[in-house]
């Protein structure tokens, strides 16, 4: 029975990431129509402006809503790889192979003792559930490097870090996966492959650094946290205004700057909280670094001044990448991210103008997205704290004498 579920697994696995993606690719190639605006412009006009800068040698200095390290240029430039197609196609069909390129990255990482199935599963089912902004964003790119370094961190611990090195000059966050690798190795490949690529980009292409700058001054997303102090407050006459501001809808006015500065002191004192957890904990697993990557990534995400859509689709690759391991510490937080992603598909892009406009259902759709998310931060991280935590003498002389299951003398029928 256990080799009839375990051949017919993978065929369900494929059927199902076929048919889903399937409806991805004919949303944003607009075959169909997803409700709400249209969410593939990004690709179609910024992301084919920024192209053509790029390939001028230089990257898009006078545009502010570039905000991205600069290895970003790679998936920018990527369609070029398919130069049979138009920009746009190219870059959903290349989302696409990447969608895939992590499920058999999944599914190679679920096979053996003390792995899982289920991982794979998780990403495919909360990838679709987000929508078709999942294939109109390159996250889908950083995500799939991301995962791979995790998955490498085991066996090639130096390649690990080279490929989060190469995730943060992609989109930052992955720097956060090394933060439960062990040794030496993942640091120094991630600082040698780091310092190379990072020099290679500012002495070749003008203003590789400039993202900073323009992160620097991003004011409160509305989609994010501290936004719904904003949300409530117009129902009670505050006079503030929601506008696009540096790329994204923000809200601008009175006390933005103060909500905007807690936010920050809240990204400081989590970091601030995992650096702790990092220098008191004992005792790492082999999927102790998949839970503290997610764990990191769900902190950075929670306190953040903005929280994009496409923030969901790293959420589900690391709740992916946990649930590969049987003993992962991980199961109800990626069981919130997952609830959490049907949601976000329903405060953007299908009821957005709810939501900009602070109606009683977009300031709902928020509470609940946003709620599930804080729970899934707090529950992940006392479970990452205690689960890597030294046992004291007494605690492990209790685990010894309590008898297992399996311990229990058998009564004489």
């Amino acid at each position: 029975m256990e080799t009839r579920d375990e051949g017919r697994s993978p065929r369900w696995l494929l059927t199902a990431w076929g048919a889903t993606r399937l409806l991805l690719l004919l949303f944003v190639l607009k075959v169909l129509v997803f409700p709400g605006p249209d969410v593939t412009s990004d690709v179609s006009v910024i992301y084919r402006g920024w192209c053509e800068i790029l390939r001028t040698g230089t990257f898009p200095l006078d545009d502010v809503t570039w905000q991205y390290p600069p290895a970003a240029a790679f998936a920018v430039l990527s369609p070029g790889l398919l130069p049979f197609l138009t920009y746009a196609t190219a870059f959903f069909v290349l989302a696409c192979a990447v969608d895939l390129a992590v499920l058999a990255l999944l599914r190679h990482a679920g096979r053996g003792a003390g792995r899982s199935p289920r991982g794979a599963w998780v990403w495919v089912v909360g990838v679709p559930l987000l929508g078709p902004t999942v294939y109109a964003r390159y996250d889908v790119m950083v995500t799939a490097v991301a995962v791979a370094a995790l998955l490498a961190a085991g066996r090639h611990p130096r390649v690990a870090g080279a490929l989060a090195a190469l995730g943060a000059l992609l989109k930052v966050w992955p720097a956060l996966v090394l933060l439960g690798m062990r040794g030496r190795g993942p640091w120094v490949g991630a600082a040698v492959s780091g310092a190379g690529l990072a020099a290679l980009f500012a002495v070749t292409m003008p203003g590789a650094f400039a993202f900073l700058t323009f992160q620097s001054e991003r004011g409160t997303e509305v989609e994010s946290l501290g936004a719904l102090v904003f949300h409530v407050a117009r129902h009670f006459g505050w006079q503030g205004e929601v506008l696009l501001n540096y790329g994204s809808v923000e809200f601008l006015g009175p006390y933005v700057g103060a909500v905007s500065t807690v936010a920050l002191v809240l990204s400081a004192l989590g970091f601030g909280w995992l650096l702790l957890w990092r220098l008191r904990a004992a005792r790492f697993a082999a999927h102790t670094a998949a839970d503290a990557a997610f764990v990191a990534v769900l902190v950075f995400t929670v306190t953040s001044r903005v929280i994009s859509p496409q923030y969901m689709v790293w959420l589900v690759g690391l709740a992916a990448v946990c649930r590969c391991y049987r003993a992962t510490r991980m199961r109800v937080p990626a069981a919130l991210v997952l609830a959490a992603t049907p949601v976000t598909a329903l405060e953007f892009p299908v009821l957005f103008a709810d939501v900009v406009a602070s109606t009683p259902l977009g300031i709902a759709l928020l509470v609940v997205r946003n709620g599930l998310l804080v729970a899934a931060t707090l529950i992940g991280a006392r479970a990452l704290w205690h689960g890597t935590r030294r046992r004291t003498p007494a605690a492990r002389s209790e685990r010894l004498t309590t008898p297992r299951p399996t311990d229990t003398p058998a009564v004489a029928p």
